[in-house]
């Protein structure tokens, strides 16, 4: 598994710590040339056609769906990066939750990026933030269960970081941001609940799935559906547009 070295990490950590640039085309970077600009070959199915290509850098299948129902055509590639060691270096400097989630996403695409440095590469990750600390993915159902009795009758967030790069270089970069609050469910429907559904709560921070009988645990979610799935899309989709990328 890639292991970040300290000059490479310090150059992420800094680089998504300035969130004036959240949600803005990052300035001071070159334009790309007119000949690497997607040009439109017409529509199949609701999917744009581009000369050059775009990559999500991650193997989220949600997410993937989500691009590719919006028109977007997209492959995937699996950016390798060692999120824990990130993650608790982070954590440890006293690093903010959606720092965290921003510079894992940048990690993301910006080692994608490196490989093809003629694709656009979007890099997408999501924390959970509860009492000013982040939760991971549970390790087995008995972690599941010890996420899901902290987060009963609460409130928690789930922040969504997406950053593109070209060529190497940071292009643009969001955070979105979602708040949640729990019922307060039973034990034995939160046995259930776990036994019923580990297989797909396992990949999931929180243990829990929105789109799944996961939201059955809650009782108020304020934020943007797509930022709880795990992309800011709305956000993603009007930079696209504004780009040329995609009609509009």
């Amino acid at each position: 598994m890639f292991k970040p070295t300290r000059d490479e990490f310090e150059q992420t950590k800094y680089k998504s710590a300035g969130f004036a640039q959240m949600g803005r085309i990052i300035p001071d970077q070159p334009e790309v040339p007119r000949d690497c600009h997607p040009v439109s070959h017409g529509l199949a199915h609701g999917v744009i056609h581009m000369s050059g290509s775009i990559i999500l850098a991650s193997a989220s299948e949600i997410r993937k769906t989500l691009l590719q129902n919006a028109g977007v055509a997209v492959t995937t590639s699996l950016a390798r990066i060692d999120e824990e060691t990130i993650k608790a270096a982070m954590m440890a400097e006293g690093a903010l939750p959606r720092d965290v989630a921003d510079a894992l996403a940048d990690g993301k695409a910006r080692k994608v990026s490196l490989k093809n440095p003629d694709a656009l590469v979007i890099g997408c990750d999501q924390v959970l933030e509860f009492g000013g600390r982040i939760l991971s993915k549970p390790r087995d159902p008995d972690e599941a269960r010890h996420q899901l009795r902290a987060l009963r009758n609460g409130q928690h967030a789930l922040l969504s970081a997406a950053v593109v790069y070209e060529g190497g270089i940071p292009k643009w970069r969001h955070v979105g941001v979602a708040r949640l609050t729990m019922r307060d469910f039973s034990d034995s429907y939160l046995e259930d609940y776990v036994t019923r559904n580990w297989g797909s709560i396992r990949h999931s921070v929180g243990g829990y799935k929105l789109e799944e009988e996961g939201v059955r645990l809650f009782s108020r979610i304020d934020g943007d559906y797509f930022t709880i799935l795990g992309v800011p899309l709305l956000e993603l989709l009007s930079y696209l547009t504004v780009r040329g990328i995609l009609n509009g």
